[in-house]
């Protein structure tokens, strides 16, 4: 069992930068794939970003590459999304969750999801 506690999200500006934290408690921290994931009003859950056990492999939706980073901190059970060059397409509750298997994807492979954390970007 693992819980996550999504922050940082807020009301931005476009071509503005925000970053997000999400802390992990239970299982231990290193075990697991992180991923971030975004769900604006009336639209499906979508990848956002997914980073490897220690670091060494990430993934970006076509979205977001070149924009948004993807970073973790076992020693702190946080993982961290820098955010910048935002758009109003990234507005959106911005969530993070874990799997155990590299190369998914999909909402539906993961797990542990938080409350989210609102993130706003004004034009």
């Amino acid at each position: 069992q693992v819980q996550l506690v999504e922050s940082g999200g807020g009301l931005v500006q476009a071509g503005g930068s925000l970053r997000l934290s999400c802390a992990a408690s239970g299982r231990t921290f290193s075990n697991y794939i992180m991923g971030w994931f975004r769900q604006a009003p009336g639209k499906e859950r979508e990848f956002v970003a997914a980073i490897s056990y220690y670091g060494g492999r990430t993934n970006y939706a076509d979205s977001v590459k070149g924009r948004f980073t993807i970073s973790r901190d076992n020693a702190k059970n946080t993982v961290y999304l820098q955010m910048s060059s935002l758009k109003s397409e990234d507005t959106a509750s911005y969530y993070c969750a874990t799997n155990t298997r590299w190369g998914l994807w999909m909402p539906d492979t993961y797990n542990g999801w938080g409350q989210g954390t609102q993130v706003t970007v004004s034009s």
